[in-house]
């Protein structure tokens, strides 16, 4: 099967074929590093993580880059209100960016290019718009002029006036129209800033990805993604800016938008305050059942985010951990391979329920096999979970986890669950707690006194 992915601009699924076979190129939009990131924000870099490697395996070789937004009006205030230079917010949270995705199984990309490194290459492709037309100098500020280009809201596919309606938009009256935006503005001298033939100042969020992505990438890539929320007006400014730029060339040949985080009815984000950031939440639960959480859904669609997915989700890999446990005296010779039906999910636009689930079916396959077929089904079940990122952990290790007393509150809680379940009489439910238990090595013993438990070694 070919790999077929929804494109955003054309809104269907396609198939994937990159311009050059040897070199696809993907950019996905990184974070503004001004303080930790929600769990929302690592979507993207989990699931495009999963499709990096799906390219890779397929194609031979890839050029991935994830930029860092090292400039910007949030990082100036948090640098201003902690008295310190910009960088010193900007290390700080790029740092424990990479390292919280890191926790998650996110790769680091191949390039992971930082705004201020691309200064030039910024001002460059501004003088260039301006010298074509595209865009314009007004009071220390460089526009780009939307007028200019007639496929403009291409992307959204709406009509620029409903775009500006449903967006929060500076009006300003060196503005020839509402709508143009801003590419480079001036800076005060209490604010970063570099020269430019407009004066000192600073770049626009928008030219920032064009550049880094023509530098690194080229004038045309294969694939552009990132959250759906960054498609108006940040995505349709960059298609706008970049093939102005460059003649009319195609700026990104697929693109692709993960949906949102839903939490608490709503969706998450900062200026809601509704938000978990990954810094806690890997500290608090197992980072690879925020994964697996994370892969749940199909990721074009909103995802519910809640304690119950996540203990959910730490109950599932229980069960495939447990499995692996059971398979533990089986050697791998022959070493890992992936299923085609995982790879079939993953090219059919990255389907990852579907590919979840056939985790699912070759652990219960291997649960109830026997002789050489429990080989072939462990081969199996740790490359469908390396396709994913998941199962890659020794057993041990995953339910060693909490032997320094930190998830005695939970198993606690569960404990508490099964003696109410039998008081209800609900029988099954204090079973299937028990077995969870046990699956993890806690060894409960029904006292007079209560419920007793202990941790059996391994």
């Amino acid at each position: 099967m070919s790999l077929h992915l929804y494109n955003s601009l054309t809104r269907r699924v396609e198939p994937f074929v990159p311009v050059d076979p040897a070199r696809p190129t993907m950019y996905v939009c990184g974070p503004t590093v001004y303080n930790y990131v929600h769990i929302g924000n690592a979507r993207g870099p989990v699931v495009f993580g999963v499709l990096a490697d799906l390219l890779r395996r397929r194609y031979g070789g890839l050029v991935y880059a994830r930029n860092i937004t090292d400039v910007d009006d949030k990082i100036n205030a948090a640098a201003a209100e902690q008295r310190v230079p910009i960088s010193a917010i900007t290390d700080r949270y790029a740092a424990a960016y990479r390292e919280d995705m890191a926790a998650l199984g996110v790769r680091a990309p191949d390039l992971e290019p930082a705004a201020t490194a691309h200064i030039d290459q910024i001002i460059a492709m501004i003088e260039r718009l301006i010298a074509n037309g595209h865009a314009y100098a007004a009071e220390g500020h460089a526009l780009f002029a939307i007028g200019s280009f007639d496929r403009y809201g291409k992307l959204s596919r709406r009509d620029p006036e409903e775009m500006l309606a449903g967006a929060r938009v500076e009006v300003a009256p060196y503005k020839r129209d509402a709508g143009d935006f801003v590419l480079w503005k001036p800076s005060t001298d209490d604010l970063p800033g570099w020269d430019s033939p407009w004066g000192r100042g600073r770049p626009g969020w928008h030219i920032e990805c064009s550049a880094m992505a023509a530098a690194h990438l080229g004038e045309t890539i294969d694939i552009h993604a990132g959250g759906v929320d960054l498609q108006f007006p940040h995505h349709e400014n960059e298609i706008a800016q970049s093939e102005c730029a460059h003649g009319g060339k195609i700026f990104a040949r697929h693109w692709l938008h993960n949906g949102m985080l839903n939490f608490g009815g709503a969706k998450m984000s900062k200026s809601l305050g509704n938000i978990e950031r990954v810094h806690d939440l890997v500290r608090e639960h197992p980072p690879e059942a925020l994964r697996y959480a994370l892969l749940s859904a199909h990721y074009r669609q909103p995802l519910d985010w809640s304690d119950a997915l996540i203990e959910q989700s730490v109950r599932t890999l229980d069960r495939l951990y447990g499995t692996l446990r059971d398979l533990a005296d089986i050697a791998l010779v022959e070493g890992i391979e992936i299923p085609a039906a995982i790879e079939a999910a993953l090219e059919d636009d990255l389907n990852t329920p579907n590919a979840l689930a056939e985790i699912a079916r070759i652990a219960s396959e291997a649960r109830k096999a026997e002789g050489d077929e429990r080989a072939a089904l462990k081969r199996q079940l740790l490359g469908a979970g390396l396709a994913l990122g998941l199962l890659q952990q020794d057993p041990a290790a995953w339910f060693a986890r909490g032997a320094d007393g930190s998830d005695d509150a939970r198993i606690q809680a569960l404990i508490d669950e099964r003696s109410a379940a039998k008081k209800n009489r609900d029988f099954a439910r204090s079973d299937a707690i028990r077995d969870q238990l046990a699956g993890e090595g806690i060894l409960l013993e029904d006292t007079p006194q209560g419920v007793r438990w202990v941790r059996k070694r391994a």
